[in-house]
């Protein structure tokens, strides 16, 4: 039997071009290699996740269109296997399904719904679905195909917080099944590919399996999706590309795997972890006390053991996110800082030089230095270049409020005026241009607040926003070696970090050092450590409440953030729900 795993970017609710996709790349499983199967991701007809655009009836009406509009647009001579919204009908629970069907000579032929609907970090499916009673099989060409969707393989580890009293691989096993396919919407952060190979590889080996991973690619606003499908019999796996669409295709002839179209046959590792397992994170060294599991990942900081992959899902989040959103051209407040530099090399990579531009805004307190930085690193990258002094404005500004400012120090309000001030000359260049603005904190200025609202971070997306300072500086000095020049100024790399906004600034003076800072961030966001454990791993317990709190207290300002696309297992934003107006009593220390 061929088989083809067709690795698609579905763009949420535009059911007309995800329904010609499916049907253009069916055409060309058929004609170009004979495949007789072809499978494509979870939800690829709607897009993933449709959110609460399933509680709106059109949406659902179109989705069972685009489905119908498949059975008639398909040709008849393979079987083409998708997802989709369906209904519930069963007498009681939520009214939709999230299904997975098979559509061959005109005809729905075979539907099984996803059983395990995750509500934790990005997901929130239980809201909106109802799960699975009864797991199906299908019979095609002398296999027995179980489908096992998304999360329902992800029951073999131990999610944080969930527990699932249902094991649909286990039920389909115990059904006869001897290829087992999972449909997938699996958003990507870093190492997570690692954790599906090996958990796929132990499902093959314990059913004596086929295993096809069908993942999407592309991203919906935060959520990037780095496809990666494979197949894999026992040790033998053959993957699609990252980050980009792609058809994979093999030949599965009694029991054994030929790879189609010169992929490469590869083998999986399937080492064992130690009980104190490591994990690096720019310079950041913690022990989890964990095995390798989809629980240990979550759980786990950032990675940037492969920081070409990291560039990589950010390049394609920011591409993925202005075309979905119709912008054509992007801008950024380009200070000098190595923050700034970093988003303007990843704009430039995602969309061309030709359609960013960098505008630089000094004030007085701008060092020649930073200026110099700024212009040198837009002359790398080719982009365009403006300059803007806030000097007039800021002094204008100053007057106006010297009355009601009048026998007080400078201080914060005054700093923050300069941000306000280039906020707002960024998002005019938006509206007269139709320029989509990105903004430049990265995770470690928005957990500690040290951003100001309505002026740094004035943007339609932060895409660095996942990344603490240490992995900012980590991307940064790889991308140099691997442009094989220093394209981002090392002058912007070695100079000590500086909002300068006021004299002889430096970060420091209000926060810790970043590499102190980030692994007690760490410790707090990913392994949801209370200050006085994180004081019991050899931190000062006075640090450990202050960090804590600043955190807790800065929630009010990331819940008027711009969208940061996820590259971790914690990103800020959908996926971490914490109340603003609350007791901090992770900061209280026993007596």
């Amino acid at each position: 039997m061929r088989i083809a795993i067709a690795q698609i970017n579905s763009t949420v609710g535009d059911f007309d071009g995800n329904v010609q996709k499916i049907i253009d790349i069916t055409r060309r499983a058929l004609e170009e290699h004979d495949a007789h199967l072809i499978l494509f991701p979870e939800l690829a007809i709607c897009g993933y996740p449709p959110m609460d655009l399933l509680d709106q009836d059109f949406f659902v009406e179109n989705n069972e269109r685009a489905l119908h509009s498949l059975q008639h647009g398909l040709p008849p001579d393979i079987a083409c296997a998708v997802g989709y919204v369906s209904r519930n009908t069963m007498a009681a629970g939520k009214s939709l399904v999230n299904a997975y069907g098979i559509l061959y000579g005109g005809t729905l032929v075979f539907q099984q719904t996803k059983t395990l609907l995750p509500t934790y970090d990005v997901f929130d499916e239980a809201r909106n679905f109802e799960s699975a009673k009864s797991w199906n099989l299908f019979d095609w060409m002398g296999e027995r195909i179980g489908f096992a969707i998304c999360e329902d393989v992800w029951r073999e580890t131990e999610t944080p917080g969930t527990k699932y009293a249902e094991d649909p691989v286990r039920r389909l096993m115990d059904a006869g099944i001897t290829f087992l396919c999972v449909p997938s919407a699996s958003p990507f952060y870093a190492n997570k590919h690692s954790m599906r190979l090996k958990l796929a590889s132990r499902i093959a080996h314990r059913g004596n399996l086929l295993v096809a991973y069908i993942n999407a690619v592309g991203a919906n606003d935060s959520i990037i999706f780095d496809g990666r499908s494979f197949f894999l019999l026992e040790n033998n796996v053959i993957s699609a590309n990252s980050f980009e669409e792609d058809l994979l295709l093999i030949d599965f002839n009694h029991g054994e795997l030929y790879s189609i179209a010169g992929r490469d046959v590869k083998t999986v590792e399937l080492s064992s972890a130690s009980p104190e397992q490591s994990l690096q994170t720019g310079g950041v060294l913690l022990q989890t006390g964990r095995s390798v599991s989809e629980a240990s990942v979550q759980n786990a900081p950032l990675s940037l053991t492969d920081t070409k992959e990291i560039e990589d899902a950010l390049v394609m989040g920011i591409r993925e996110y202005m075309n979905k959103c119709g912008f054509k051209k992007a801008h950024l407040g380009l200070s000098g800082g190595i923050d700034s530099a970093l988003v303007a090399y990843l704009a430039v990579k995602a969309i061309g030089a030709e359609n960013v531009t960098a505008i630089s805004m000094p004030s007085r307190f701008s060092s020649q230095g930073s200026k110099d930085d700024a212009a040198a690193l837009a002359k790398n990258l080719g982009c365009g270049y403006e300059v803007i002094a806030i000097e007039p404005l800021f002094t204008a500004f100053l007057d106006a409020l010297a009355g009601v400012f009048k026998g007080q120090e400078f201080d914060t309000a005054e700093e923050n005026l300069q941000a306000r001030i280039r906020g707002s000359l960024l998002m005019a260049f938006s509206n007269k241009w139709n320029s989509m603005l990105l903004a430049t904190g990265n995770k470690s200025e928005l957990a500690m607040g040290y951003c100001t609202l309505y002026g740094d971070m004035n943007g339609a997306l932060c895409p660095i926003g996942d990344l603490f300072k240490t992995e900012v500086f980590a991307l940064c000095r790889d991308i140099n070696k691997r442009e094989n020049k220093k394209i981002i100024p090392q002058a912007i790399i070695d100079k000590p970090p500086s909002a300068e906004l006021r004299p002889n600034q430096k970060d420091e003076d209000s926060l810790p050092p970043y590499d102190l800072l980030d692994k007690l961030l760490c410790l707090y966001l990913f392994e949801n450590l209370s200050a006085p454990e994180i004081a019991a791993r050899g931190f000062d317990k006075t640090l450990a409440a202050d960090i804590v709190k600043q955190v807790a207290r800065s929630e009010f300002k990331r819940r008027q953030a711009p969208p940061v696309l996820k590259v971790s297992a914690r990103a800020f934003g959908m996926g971490r729900r914490m109340p603003i107006a609350r007791k901090i009593y992770e900061c209280v220390f026993p007596f």
